[in-house]
């Protein structure tokens, strides 16, 4: 293998392709080959380090794939369940695949049907735009060595030196897979913007980049509060080109000025202010946790009145990592979950201060998922082992919600105490006047005496002003009338007394004890905490967007 130990062989399912080495426990690949991963096992080996055997794998990140030929961020990163002793690849420079008259000679080392130990394949890079943004072509350097046949997709498409330019993605063109097609490492690099600390570029000091993604680290690390479309526009400058789209994530944003803003100014200055918002004050306060969400997203799927689509996610360094999506019967969602919950804590770091978040659809908000049981062999109540919250689906997915609740937060940090804004049962409050309360009062707490069915609108109202943290009982009254002691007053009550003076970072670990001391009551049914739903939303602890689902029923 001449020192080029890193290149991979990928097994999925019944999928073969290819992968390269960029860290002692990371390989990258083509997010189609482990299409598979949810259900089947991954496999990594390498060729040139054949005593390792096969590896298994998870998929760390997904590039969002949407399963179409066409559709882009065809990229995974593979987690390996050890480090190897082998050498990473290395890049080269963007654009390197062109250098020259007539472009350099690209090698990509693929594994197509009947070559276990892999073939080469020598091809040239198409000068002129990239394909849709996406894509650099690849045409065959010549007429009768090996094609780009299945069995390529995820390799490293690299010079002679070995030096990394792209990753194959399309295998089969025209002229008996004479063409194809390959990510260049700057588009790369959009779907794992980690990639960007690794790859050179020729306009940037070397100095300059890796202090730009040490700083990145660290306020990821340190959940470092910042909006990463305000740093990128102050990076920018007056004169600069002001980005339309907004950025999931600090890496994303400091990919784009990176590699999307010309010149080196623009990287100094995003560097700059993320040290000052480091070594400035800090607006979350020590004592506040910073969480470790695992989020639990449940959704119609469009496959029929009983099926459901069920994600399960990890968050670590400020990055989510898919743990399992699939669809399935509504009967069969807790079960999946319990399993998913168990694997996703694999997927935190040692001291993560686990958050077991459900982001469901509003008109499910109510689901008693605090109560389902930790496992088969564990019949203790998921809220009363973790921290658990819901989030509504709708404002967890919308720009406006999310930028409106990011600063009510930001207030909230300085905050010794939340103040309780009650809606109790049978108010003669109208939802519009409802609303105007909680926004004039800037309320970040309320709580309901009732479930959300028996007054959706006035429910909603605190949903979309939006307030922050809300709270109802699970079950509780069902209409105005009362003839005894209203169990929703009692409720509100209690809630109100064992609340006062909380931060409202602090409630979720808060409202579990709660939960525990119901579970532990002689009546547990009848103590007033023993269905006590929180809804808590913070975007911080979310710092990219929910990961795109493409229906199973496409």
């Amino acid at each position: 293998m001449n020192g080029f130990t890193w290149h991979a062989r990928i097994i999925c399912g019944n999928e073969v392709g290819a992968g390269f080495l960029v860290s002692e426990r990371h390989v990258l690949t083509c997010a189609h080959v482990v299409r598979a991963g949810d259900a089947r096992p991954v496999t990594v080996s390498f060729p040139g380090g054949r005593e390792l055997g096969e590896l298994s794998a998870t998929v760390a990140v997904h590039g969002g794939w949407a399963g179409g030929g066409a559709d882009p961020g065809d990229l995974a990163v593979l987690e390996l369940d050890r480090e190897v002793p082998l050498t990473p690849a290395e890049f080269a420079p963007p654009g390197a695949e062109l250098a020259g008259d007539g472009g350099p000679l690209l090698v990509a080392y693929g594994f197509p049907k009947g070559y276990d130990e892999g073939m080469l394949a020598r091809y040239h890079a198409v000068p002129g735009a990239l394909v849709s943004g996406e894509w650099r072509q690849l045409e065959a350097a010549t007429a009768h060595g090996q094609a780009l046949a299945p069995g390529f997709s995820g390799a490293a498409v690299h010079l002679a030196d070995g030096r990394v330019v792209g990753m194959v993605t399309t295998v089969a063109g025209a002229r008996d897979g004479r063409v194809g097609r390959m990510l260049p490492t700057q588009v790369m690099a959009r779907y794992w913007p980690e990639l960007g600390a690794l790859v050179p570029a020729a306009e940037h000091a070397p100095e300059s980049v890796r202090r730009l993604y040490a700083l990145v680290r660290r306020a990821v690390a340190e959940g470092v509060d910042c909006d990463p479309k305000r740093l990128v526009v102050d990076a920018v400058g007056p004169f600069g080109h002001e980005p339309e789209e907004d950025f999931p994530s600090l890496e994303a944003a400091a990919g784009y000025v990176r590699w999307e803003v010309p010149g080196s100014e623009a990287v100094t200055r995003f560097a700059d202010r993320l040290q000052e918002l480091l070594d400035g004050p800090r607006s979350r306060p020590a004592a506040a946790p910073v969480w470790s969400p695992i989020v639990v997203e449940i959704d119609r799927s469009g496959a029929g009145a009983d099926q459901v689509t069920v994600e399960v996610s990890a968050y670590r360094d400020g990055q989510r990592r898919r743990v399992g999506s699939r669809r399935l019967p509504r009967s069969a969602v807790r079960a999946y979950v319990q399993e998913r919950i168990d694997d996703a804590f694999t997927r935190l770091a040692p001291d993560a201060e686990e958050l077991i978040t459900f982001v469901l659809p509003r008109e499910w908000l109510n689901l008693p998922v605090a109560h389902w049981e930790c496992g088969a062999d564990d019949s203790t109540p998921l809220g009363c082992a973790y921290p658990l919250v819901v989030v509504d689906r709708s404002r967890h997915r919308s720009g406006r919600l999310r930028h409106q609740l990011a600063k009510r937060w930001q207030k909230l940090d300085a905050s010794p105490g939340a103040r309780l804004h009650r809606v109790d049962c049978g108010t003669p409050e109208r939802p519009q006047s409802l609303r105007k309360r909680l926004k004039d009062d800037d309320a970040d707490l309320a709580g309901f005496a009732f479930p959300p069915a028996t007054a959706r609108p006035h429910f909603e109202a605190g949903l979309n002003t939006p307030v922050p943290v809300l709270l109802w009982p699970h079950t509780g009254c069902s209409g105005a009338g009362h003839d005894g002691p209203c169990s929703g007053t009692t409720f509100l009550d209690a809630l109100a007394e064992r609340l006062a003076g909380v931060p409202p970072a602090e409630l979720p670990r808060h409202v579990m004890a709660l939960r525990e001391t119901a579970d532990a009551d002689e009546d547990p049914d009848r103590h007033w905490a023993s269905g006590v739903q929180l809804l808590w939303d913070d975007p911080r602890c979310f710092p990219e967007p929910a990961a795109s689902r493409h229906s199973p029923v496409a």
